[in-house]
């Protein structure tokens, strides 16, 4: 019994620092188009999974972009297994932004320093630790634990989720839930006030590609074929438009607890709730919900022409779209109605909508392992804005969860570190991290 409560030892809160350092200095950054190579970092895990006794396969879909995968077999064999997963890969970073070098894993003053240090070679740390602490000590969680390390999330995923739901589902077998990044860090929306929102739910993904097609010619002469034209007029149109609100059922009870948690008297299911008041008596708590409570389209890039004085016969734009659960015939409809006869749209890119139980036990369990850690803390429900990789083990029946967690300090943003500049972590709020993964994680 005493090994059951036996919480990680020293070793494990030495090596996810350890852990996180050596892993942000392996470069493995993703340019997209198949600009990243992912298997030093790949080898590094297989490295000390296989010292810790837990056997790794390393695959393949394109030379390079490596995933891992090892399954620990739990006490109860009957039991559903658990996913957990997260990406190597990491997004672009320019050095000369930052104040270290972005893949240096420098430790200083207590805080991890690089390019993943919350995005997310943190929780991929975290994760090496816990499952390395249990091996030493004989600890074998309740039901069997798959453990996936991912190339490429931060561009298509072909190369890793994808690949792997595709080709190798035999080795998800029994998994029916799964935990990765994005949930349970700390958020503090004010002085003395500390939320944990855990993801129940991701908007889809819909980038899209706009093409106008006209009549080229000179820069000098009358066209009123003009795809240049044509096409900032539909730019303009989706940047300018206000999406209706669409509020799910994870979104709501976001809206619920954080209402209840300020005081605010409002029934969330009520047909004339104005969300966008509610959200103003939020104050900056609103953040953790504003991006979800309706579809967006952002126009991102722009390609045309090549001279100044030629009319292009084609225009190209790219829109970030992101789609709510069910909400995806709005979306489409609206783009059609966004681009105008001129204007062709398709999806560049298409991932789906996600949303998980609130009520579930499961999410109980992820709330009760933060609590017991940070008993002052508020645990909530919320909807990524974005996406993981939990959108294409969707396709194996794994119900998704967001849950790194992270204890952080009030003036540390946690969001402005996703892919910003001067990423980093604390020490402490790895050991936090953990802690709690350890404990959820024999416990679930």
């Amino acid at each position: 019994m005493a090994e059951e409560v036996r919480g990680p030892d020293t070793t494990a809160l030495d090596e996810v620092v350890t852990f996180t350092s050596e892993l942000i200095r392996i470069d493995t950054t993703n340019r997209g188009g198949g600009d990243c190579r992912e298997r030093p970092a790949a080898e590094y895990v297989a490295e000390r999974l296989a010292d810790a006794g837990i056997e790794p396969t390393l695959l393949e879909r394109t030379p390079g972009r490596t995933n891992v995968v090892a399954r620990i077999p739990g006490t109860d064999p009957s039991a559903e297994a658990l996913l957990v997963h997260g990406h190597l890969d990491v997004v672009p970073a320019d050095p000369a932004e930052w104040s270290v070098h972005p893949f240096s894993g420098e430790v200083r003053d207590g805080v991890v320093w690089g390019r993943g240090a919350v995005d997310m070679k943190n929780m991929d740390a975290m994760v090496l630790a816990v499952v390395r602490s249990w091996a030493r000590h004989g600890i074998r969680p309740r039901r069997d634990i798959v453990l996936a390390y991912t190339a490429d999330e931060e561009a298509s995923a072909e190369d890793g989720s994808d690949f792997l739901a595709d080709r190798h589902a035999a080795l998800f077998e029994g998994c029916m839930e799964g935990i990765s990044e994005s949930g349970a860090f700390s958020f503090h929306p004010q002085p003395g006030t500390t939320l944990y929102p855990i993801a129940a739910g991701e908007r889809g993904t819909a980038w899209l590609k706009l093409t106008a097609r006209g009549r080229a010619g000179h820069g000098s002469k009358v066209n009123t074929a003009n795809a240049v034209t044509h096409l900032a007029a539909a730019v303009a149109r989706i940047g300018a438009h206000t999406w209706p609100v669409r509020l799910t059922t994870t979104v709501r009870a976001a809206l619920t607890e954080l209402a209840a948690l300020y005081g605010v008297d409002v029934d969330t299911s009520a047909p004339d709730l104005d969300v966008d008041v509610l959200l103003d008596k939020l104050g900056p708590a609103a953040a953790l919900v504003e991006s979800t409570v309706r579809n967006s389209a952002n126009p991102t890039m722009l390609e045309a022409g090549y001279k100044v004085n030629v009319i292009p016969g084609q225009a190209v734009a790219y829109v970030d779209g992101r789609m709510l659960p069910g909400g995806e015939e709005e979306f489409a409809a609206t783009m059609d109605l966004l681009t105008g006869p001129d204007v062709e749209w398709e999806f560049h890119h298409r991932e789906v909508p996600l949303e998980a139980p609130v009520d579930s036990p499961t999410f109980a369990k992820l709330r009760a392992a933060v609590e017991r850690f940070d008993p002052a803390g508020h645990v909530l429900p919320f909807t990524m804005s974005g996406g993981t990789d939990a959108k294409q083990f969707s396709r194996l029946g794994i119900t998704g969860y967001g849950f790194s967690p992270l204890r952080l300090p009030p003036d540390l943003d946690y969001g402005a570190l996703f892919h910003g500049v001067d990423e980093r972590v604390p020490v402490d709020a790895l050991h936090f991290g953990v802690r709690v993964l350890d404990h959820y994680l024999k416990s679930a």
